[in-house]
């Protein structure tokens, strides 16, 4: 059996949705947590171990005269397993064994109908190898991508900011129009009105108030205020950009004048700040690198075949 008849079980049975997948997203900034959060790529399964001490050649599925061996079979665990549909115990190993003499019953009996004879069947199966084929090119530009460790330390030396971290809490003052819902009962303050409270907050603290104290009873982040006004640790460019030069500027243990984003006016304290060392980052480094590598692979395939669409047909 050739690996196009596995493949054939891939496409046809929707078990698996593609080989490779590159997506950028976003979600709402709060004040509280990241202006943008960044997923953790996932790591494809392991194929699942060998079931037996069958050698490789040994038949494990006759489907009429076809005979599929232990070896062609976990070619398909091992795709299946990539995508993320793994197989590890027997029984879900079973299943995939009679999903896929289900799926060669039928497919021999639409031949033998000449169903495979049809143009518009042929127009499928042509559109499909090209699906496999392209999600092959873009799982082998992927696992080609590498980087040496001076690649690495060189992003690294010129992007020294982005590797470091602060630990702080803020109060938060929300006006008309921010992001930040009303609290109950509260008054929905103007920016003039918010700026004054914020500024009045900020005279107590200098004056020796305790600022968890302020938080918990005056700061309209609901989610810091609770815990008195900590945020935690966070990066570079995890917050709001206002709020993020303030807290990486800002002298260590000072309370900042009051800072305006979207959400309101900020009242920050800043009490450490760190920097990753390169052995730290590399592995942050490589997962910032390599999508953006892969990208670029991609874009210059992709320029050398340039696609015209039809505006009449696509017109909004």
């Amino acid at each position: 059996m050739k690996f196009p008849v596995f493949t054939r079980v891939i496409v046809f049975s929707g078990l698996v949705a593609a080989a490779v997948a590159i997506a950028v997203g976003q979600q709402p900034s709060s004040p509280a947590s990241p202006a943008s959060s960044k997923a953790a790529p996932s790591t494809p399964p392991a194929a699942a171990a060998p079931a037996s001490n069958l050698a490789p050649e040994e038949v494990v599925i006759t489907i009429g005269e076809q005979k599929v061996t232990r070896a062609q079979f976990e070619l398909l665990l091992a795709s299946l397993a990539q995508n993320g549909r793994p197989a590890n115990t027997p029984a879900d190993k079973r299943k995939v064994a009679e999903q896929y003499g289900d799926l060669e019953t039928m497919a021999r009996e639409a031949r033998a109908r000449k169903l495979d004879q049809s143009a518009e069947v042929k127009e499928m199966l042509t559109l499909q190898t090209d699906n496999v084929l392209a999600s092959l090119l873009a799982k082998k530009i992927n696992d080609d991508v590498h980087f040496t460790d001076m690649d690495l330390r060189a992003y690294y030396d010129m992007h020294k900011d982005d590797f470091e971290e602060a630990k702080g809490s803020h109060i938060l003052i929300r006006f008309k129009g921010s992001r930040v819902p009303l609290k109950p009962n509260e008054k929905d303050l103007t920016e003039p009105e918010a700026l004054a409270k914020a500024q009045d907050i900020r005279a107590k603290l200098l004056a020796g108030a305790d600022f968890a104290t302020l938080a918990k009873a005056e700061s309209d982040d609901t989610g810091s205020a609770a815990k008195g006004g900590d945020l935690g640790t966070f990066q570079h460019k995890q917050m709001v950009p206002p709020f993020d030069k303030a807290a990486f500027s800002l002298p260590i243990g000072q309370v900042s004048e009051p800072v305006r984003s979207d959400f309101g006016y900020h009242l920050i304290k800043i009490s450490s700040r760190t920097a990753k060392s390169f052995e730290d980052a590399k592995p942050e480094i490589e997962k910032q690198l390599k999508p953006k590598m892969v990208k670029e692979d991609i874009d210059k395939i992709k320029a050398q075949t340039p696609v015209t669409l039809n505006d009449e047909y696509f017109a909004k």
